[in-house]
């Protein structure tokens, strides 16, 4: 006689709260789970990639704000600036925020939030506003940063920890593509002679479109909740601030490129903003797009394989580019940079499938196994993903006040570039030493008499 299944019923149909979510029980995932994670991704992705739009808006549109606006670059790098340090600052809550309203609910305040920054934007782009309001103004559109906090926090809920790679860089890649959409976007509107105030236009109704359609096809877990020991402990963990490191050089880099490269083009090669336009959006889309190959490559290969040599790819497209910006070759220049977007884009996708995967190791390690592992596992990971992804974006910040920076000083971006460059080599040093050098040693030290479990993280 068969067993009947343990798997835990599913939703009933117009039900927007699960009651019961076992993404490991197999049988549960291949009946209802699959199909109801991949229906939340797919509404997931398409609010958190209007949210990085927004977040990112304010790196289209200085590109229309000419010598009338009375701005300078490093007026333009500062705004910028301080556009991604809100959008760094606010994923913190913003993680914490699905536990408190449901992961469908909180989908459709922060889309709605949207409004704010871009129908203030569309108020005040105008030549003779003062720097300071464009200041405020930009600091509202950080909101948008957080979108991506909340949907990875969700979407973690959702699947299973052999489907976490693909999943979370899916939604991170697809929510990345909000930048160079609203580039593109741009891009046309540049062309055909429009100003500023047409690119927000468009984008306040496709804020309406997301909204609802997050009420009416996602779901809220309602075993998500907010552990506050489980935030304690992820900030006491040192592998919460050494992937906060790692995160800083992958997506830290994506977002700060993604708010320069159009700047540095104009600044440093003379570019017009539609000829930077035509470019600039290449990058972004090329780096979001490739992000799930990171997370795929590191569900089958190791997270910390693919992150360290992605690393040395990033310093090699880095050097390229300081010989590029002192030979003023823009070709050469363009190309590089190219490269890096699209080698940031894959670091994402594996930096952070090596969370949850560090999280469960040290579960093993405990002693830990099935589903109690996983549930450790789950805990902490789901807990250190805002704050890795809030410190992450701080990177953003500090390129752009690098750039700034260096075009104070030297003119052009070159002494922003070697200082990247410095700092890509560290973070090949931290993944090597903590996630690769540490797995072998503790290897040829394990003898046969001890029993306890050794923290082997090569296939994180």
């Amino acid at each position: 006689m068969t067993a009947p299944s343990t798997a835990p019923a599913p939703p009933s149909r117009g039900s927007r709260w699960i009651q019961q979510w076992d993404p490991e029980d197999e049988t549960f995932w291949k009946e209802t789970g699959e199909k109801v994670a991949k229906r939340n991704l797919l509404f997931s992705v398409l609010s958190e990639h209007i949210g990085f739009s927004i977040w990112t808006m304010w790196s289209v549109l200085v590109l229309f704000m000419g010598p009338e606006y009375g701005l300078t670059p490093a007026d333009k790098f500062l705004l910028t600036s301080m556009v991604t340090l809100v959008g760094a600052v606010v994923r913190v809550p913003y993680t914490f925020a699905v536990a408190i309203f449901g992961g469908r609910n909180w989908t459709i305040i922060s889309a709605g939030l949207l409004l704010v920054p871009t129908v203030a934007a569309f108020a005040v782009i105008k030549p003779g506003t003062s720097f300071n309001t464009f200041l405020l103004v930009g600091l509202l559109a950080g909101i948008g940063g957080g979108n991506f906090a909340s949907s990875m926090t969700n979407i973690n809920a959702f699947f299973p920890l052999r489907k976490k790679g693909w999943a979370l860089g899916l939604n991170a890649g697809g929510g990345n593509i909000g930048v160079p959409v609203i580039q593109l976007v741009a891009l046309a509107i540049i062309g055909a002679s429009g100003g500023p105030r047409v690119l927000l236009g468009i984008y306040i109704p496709l804020i309406l479109v997301a909204a609802v359609l997050a009420a009416l096809f996602m779901n809220n877990i309602e075993n998500v909740k907010n552990d506050t020991g489980a935030a304690k402990d992820a900030v006491k963990d040192g592998h919460t601030w050494i992937m906060s490191f790692l995160y800083i050089g992958t997506f830290g880099s994506f977002i700060g490129y993604s708010f320069a490269f159009g700047q540095v083009l104009t600044n440093q090669f003379g570019r017009t903003p539609l000829e930077a336009a035509y470019v600039t959006f290449i990058g972004p889309l090329l780096g979001s797009l490739i992000r799930p190959v990171g997370g795929a490559l590191a569900d089958k290969y190791g997270g910390a394989k693919i992150t360290l040599y992605n690393y040395v790819g990033m310093g090699v497209a880095t050097a390229v580019l300081i010989v590029a910006s002192m030979q003023k070759s823009l070709g050469l220049f363009t190309v590089a940079f190219v490269v890096l977007f699209v080698l940031s884009g894959l670091g994402n996708g594996s930096t952070f499938k090596m969370i949850p995967g560090i999280f469960q190791t040290k579960a093993l390690a405990k002693g830990l196994e099935g589903e109690a592992a996983a549930a450790y596992g789950r805990r902490l990971s789901g807990a250190s993903m805002g704050l890795i992804g809030a410190v992450g974006a701080l990177g953003g910040v500090g390129i752009n006040l690098a750039f700034r920076q260096s075009f104070l000083s030297y003119g052009s971006g070159t002494g922003a570039f070697v200082a990247f460059l410095a700092f890509y080599a560290a973070c090949f040093l931290v993944t090597w030493a903590v996630y690769l050098r540490r797995t072998a040693a503790q290897g040829q030290a394990a003898t046969a008499s001890e029993a306890k479990p050794q923290l082997n993280y090569a296939e994180v």
